[in-house]
């Protein structure tokens, strides 16, 4: 299993860095693929947390630390992002009942 540090799981959430953020101030990149890129990544940290259950179940591995934490940040990140799908429908919801 690979190495799991903070650093490590800081860059693998799915929140938008510093450059990504100026990246995107400047046209960069689109919030559709900001969005779709987040959404990516939080799959690739559900499937590397379904691996490393697989190894511990299967003997591979008997980290059961690395595989909590693969777990947290799977659950984490997948909440982080519900949060967000919550506020962007709430904000069209919003969007949709104005007045013109």
């Amino acid at each position: 299993m690979k190495d799991i540090g903070i650093e490590n799981s800081l860059k693998a959430l799915p929140v938008s860095g510093l450059s990504e953020r100026n990246a995107a101030a400047k046209g960069d990149g689109s919030f559709a693929q900001t969005l779709t890129d987040s959404i990516k990544k939080v799959n690739n940290l559900q499937n590397e947390a379904d691996q490393a259950i697989q190894e511990l179940m299967v003997g591979e591995t008997k980290d059961i630390h690395g595989t909590m934490i693969a777990l947290e940040k799977a659950d984490l990140s997948f909440q982080m992002m519900m949060t967000v799908r919550s506020k962007i429908v709430h904000a069209y919801e919003e969007i949709m009942r104005m007045q013109i």
